[in-house]
C-alpha cells in the first residue's frame, strides 16, 4: 500500500513539474523607469517596463466642504495586448467616482 501511495505521489510531482502547455516562454520584464514622491498633501508615482507597460498617477487632497477633504486621483496606464495593440486608459477618481477613458492605438500599416 505504501508503495502505491509513493508511486502516486511521485507521478503527481512529475506532472506538476512538467512545462505548461499552450503558454509560450515569456521573456523577463525589466523596470526601465520608476519614480515616487509622497508629500503631506498628496503623492505621485510613475513607472515604465520593457514590455511597453507604463503607469503614472497623482493624488492630491482636495477641500470638498468646510470640514471634509478628499483625495482626488488622476493618471493613466498603458499596456500592449496579446493582439499587439497598445491600450491606454486615462482616469480621474474624485467625489464623482472613478471616470476612465480608453484609447486603443492601432499599429501603422
Amino acid at each position: 500500500m505504501q508503495k502505491i501511495v509513493l508511486i502516486a505521489l511521485a507521478m503527481f510531482a512529475l506532472a506538476a513539474a512538467a512545462p505548461q502547455q499552450g503558454h509560450p516562454a515569456e521573456h523577463p520584464v525589466y523596470i526601465l523607469k520608476q519614480d515616487a514622491d509622497i508629500t503631506p498633501d498628496g503623492y505621485s508615482f510613475d513607472f515604465e517596463t520593457s514590455d511597453g507597460t507604463a503607469r503614472q498617477e497623482k493624488g492630491t487632497l482636495k477641500q470638498v466642504s468646510e470640514n471634509h477633504q478628499a483625495l482626488e486621483v488622476s493618471g493613466s496606464y498603458k499596456y500592449v495586448g496579446t493582439d499587439g495593440l497598445v491600450y491606454t486608459v486615462t482616469f480621474v477618481a474624485d467625489e464623482h467616482g472613478f471616470q476612465p477613458q480608453e484609447h486603443v492605438e492601432h499599429p501603422q500599416q
